[in-house]
């Protein structure tokens, strides 16, 4: 169920599900959880800044529900105009690219086509301590390069292979070509042949000055500290979608 409903949720892209409170993916978690014949409750809590913003008890329908309308509130920052280039700075909690993708996920809602992310992460020297050998074999792609080619790739987790979707971003894949629509760059203790590998781009971090990046907005550069705690998105409500697709894609 797990491996269904990531890949799921990567079928859809990270920009059209996250921070969207009823998607199919929590349909069918919602169907699962109805399974269970037992009378259920559900404590759910919204955090911020290390505080207890919100406590709400219920069926996991009902606190998720409300949950989710403070958190709405409380956990996405909105820009007016999407980054041309970020510093996304991971926290050392993220001790792999399988945690630290969040630095990607929870941005590219708020990227320009064109941009380039760098995950800047001193700290990390593995790109997954549990899925790491799958990944230097599948490497990092688009959707469609796998959704064309499923055969290929039946023999992997899809849930690894959602993840693989959701950090190197939308694009397309056609005629054989890959063109993801940003540039994620791993600025890591991951050498640059790996990077490589996976189809991911390498700097090293000791070329990056973080405070260089600082108070650059007007010009659509950013450094976000502890990426991937918060999602970004336009104020607009503009989503960015791989070209073609309507809605959903299932």
């Amino acid at each position: 169920m797990l491996n269904f409903f990531h890949w799921l949720g990567a079928m859809m892209t990270i920009p059209v599900i996250i921070g969207a409170k009823h998607t199919p993916v929590r349909q069918v978690v919602d169907k699962a959880a109805g399974f269970i014949t037992m009378p259920k409750l559900c404590l759910s809590l919204v955090i911020h800044h290390a505080e207890i913003h919100g406590l709400y008890a219920g069926t996991p329908e009902e606190a998720y529900d409300r949950a989710a309308d403070l958190s709405k509130e409380l956990h996405i920052t909105y820009v007016q105009r999407p980054f041309r280039r970020v510093l996304s700075c991971a926290p050392e909690m993220y001790d792999d690219i399988w945690t630290a993708g969040k630095c990607m996920y929870k941005l590219e809602p708020a990227l320009a086509d064109g941009a380039e992310l760098i995950i800047y992460a001193p700290h990390i020297s593995e790109v997954s301590y549990t899925h790491g050998k799958v990944l230097d074999r599948i490497g990092y792609h688009v959707r469609d390069y796998f959704r064309t080619r499923m055969n290929q790739f039946k023999e992997y987790p899809r849930g690894v292979i959602a993840h693989s979707t959701h950090v190197k971003g939308i694009g397309t894949f056609q005629d054989g070509v890959e063109r993801p629509r940003v540039n994620v760059v791993l600025a890591t203790q991951i050498p640059k042949e790996r990077c490589e590998r996976i189809n991911l781009g390498y700097r090293d971090p000791r070329s990056i000055t973080p405070a260089e990046w600082d108070r650059r907005e007007s010009e659509g550069v950013a450094r976000i500290p502890k990426a991937g705690e918060v999602l970004y998105r336009l104020a607009d409500g503009t989503v960015p979608r791989i070209p073609g697709d309507d809605g959903y894609v299932l």
